[in-house]
């Protein structure tokens, strides 16, 4: 077998108005420390987006760029069978509730109006 076949990379590139996300890991407990049991499930959770399609990234609605941290409803997600800990999700969207932030702008409350 020739290196070049050795060493080739798959790598998934979604269609259509999809991103691929790794979702982050789940929490246990509350920041307060109280325990969740094992069958508490919440719609959302947080994720890492690792690839946009094309045509997400060209249109200006969707304002989403790769390893944004994001906020999304995964009923949608299609899991895909990439790796062993299946973390990867392709999902509409759609789904992409929110993108976090850094405020860059800082503090605006100290202004003083004239």
């Amino acid at each position: 077998m020739s290196d070049a076949k050795k060493m080739s990379l798959e790598i998934i590139e979604p269609v259509g108005l999809r991103v691929l996300i790794r979702k982050d890991e789940e929490r246990r407990s509350t920041r307060g420390g109280i325990l969740l049991p094992d069958d508490a499930k919440t719609p959302v959770l947080t994720a890492r987006i690792v690839a946009i399609s094309t045509q997400v990234e060209a249109d200006a609605d969707y304002p989403l760029a790769k390893y944004d941290k994001v906020l999304v409803d995964p009923r949608h997600g299609i899991p895909v069978e990439f790796e062993q800990d299946n973390k990867l999700f392709i999902i509409p969207v759609e789904d992409v509730v929110a993108v976090f932030r850094k405020d860059a702008g800082g503090d605006k409350s100290s202004e003083v109006e004239e």
